[in-house]
């Protein structure tokens, strides 16, 4: 067991220097920065039963997926909301699964799995006004640490702070990372963890779908989760108490997956790398597509891989594009060109339509028959709102888009005119 001091995990996002008079006893500094304080979990409290209960409010949106004709909402580190989506004009809220630090999920078979902290968590949602708790499979995600008396370290909570300093109080040192005061770490810029995510779907049996943001996926018969290093492969032989199998590590910065065929394709900080799956309980890399440091979603296309770049807290890039490759050749594949955008998240592709997250900028659609000029090819742009990340279906034509303020679904069978359906709003 390790004992820990608290610790504040500082990220430093700007720092200016106002110095009116540089007198070798007087200077000011102001500061910048964001906090990152550790947030515990004693095992007692981590493994309570997952409990399901009526209708409750969206308040922190996080992940979505969809199975049949439901839709699944992730509380940030809460649970999961469930809504009736036979009618997208009219969604019903129709109950809400209590699990404790989820972030993803994916569904097949009328079984529900879902990240609950460390472990992973199986419920059958055939009625999903009443889900069932049905099995837990234990420490198979990774925490920060198991720390005597507080727990597992399971994630770090950001607060955004500002300070003023005079001499007195400068005593920085570089330590490598970024400047060390006392007992605060305060990171330049040089890197800082991401906190873990997941979702997506596709594969053997009647399985559900989720966004590019996805860390959750299922193909041939197995659940795949990435996490900040690893790929983790879970076998469903038993689907209602999946077993981890293997583990591959891939290099710090994982993001997201999406399944395409027998290949998995994982974004990262650094890359794009695509792995052969066509022996599921043994994936292996074929190539890596490098690009600068940036948070990075994928979505695959047939030939094309449509890679988002952003700015961002964790990602410290200043890379706001889109990058079309070629991989055509799976084990060379080929930067076409690239396209910039104002702060690029999840995408979906329906028919030549692309559907881009811009974050604040809301939601843009564009025309993408020729990669070579999709640039000139917007074809709508819906604003007023900020969004992360988007699931489109061909038959009817429908993008369900979820942002900070709440989820919105359209029908866009005409791109240029996409009409709202309905908002499910943060607060209702």
């Amino acid at each position: 067991m390790k004992s820990l001091k608290p610790l504040f995990f500082l990220l430093l996002i700007g720092l200016s220097f106002g110095l009116s008079s540089c007198l070798k006893d007087k200077c000011e500094t102001v500061l910048t920065y964001t906090t990152y304080s550790p947030v515990f979990v004693k095992v007692e409290e981590l493994r309570k039963d997952i409990t399901t209960e009526g209708p409750r409010t969206l308040k922190h949106t996080g992940k979505i997926y969809t199975y049949g004709s439901y839709l699944f909402i992730n509380e940030q580190r809460e649970g999961i909301h469930i809504f009736d989506n036979s009618n997208p004009e009219a969604p019903q809220a129709i109950g809400f699964i209590k699990i404790p630090g989820n972030v993803d999920m994916a569904v097949q078979d009328n079984l529900l799995y879902a990240d609950n902290y460390i472990d992973l968590v199986t419920l059958n949602i055939t009625d999903p006004a009443h889900p069932v708790f049905v099995s837990r499979t234990e420490d198979v995600f990774p925490s920060y640490g198991l720390f005597q008396d507080l727990g597992h370290l399971v994630y770090y909570e950001p607060t955004s702070r500002t300070m003023e300093l005079g001499c007195e109080d400068i005593s920085w040192q570089d330590d490598g990372w970024g400047f060390v005061r006392n007992d605060d770490v305060v990171f330049d810029g040089g890197g800082l963890l991401a906190v873990n995510s997941a979702e997506t779907g596709s594969g053997s049996g009647r399985s559900g779908v989720g966004g590019s943001l996805a860390r959750f996926t299922l193909s041939q018969g197995n659940l795949y989760v990435v996490d900040e290093y690893s790929l983790n492969v879970f076998s469903l032989t038993n689907p209602v108490l999946p077993s981890k199998i293997n583990t591959l590590n891939i290099g710090w910065g994982i993001e997201t997956i999406f399944p395409y065929e027998d290949k998995l394709f994982i974004g990262s900080m650094e890359g794009m790398f695509i792995f052969d799956n066509s022996n599921p309980d043994q994936p292996f890399q074929l190539s890596v597509f490098q690009h600068a440091r940036a948070c990075d979603p994928v979505f695959v296309d047939g030939n094309l891989a449509y890679v988002t770049l952003r700015n961002g807290t964790s990602c410290q890039n200043f890379n706001n594009q889109l990058d079309v490759i070629d991989i055509t050749d799976l084990l060379n594949p080929i930067l076409l060109k690239s396209y910039p955008m104002y702060n690029p998240h999840g995408l979906s592709i329906v028919d030549n339509t692309l559907l881009l997250c811009e974050g604040e900028q809301g939601l843009k659609l564009f025309d993408v028959s020729d990669w070579n000029k999709i640039g000139e090819r917007q074809l709508s742009h819906l604003t007023g709102f900020n969004t992360f990340d988007v699931i489109a279906f061909d038959n009817p034509k429908l993008a369900i888009v979820v942002g900070d303020d709440g989820l919105h679904q359209y029908d866009f069978s005409e791109p240029a005119q996409p009409r709202q359906l309905s908002f499910i709003t943060v607060g209702q």
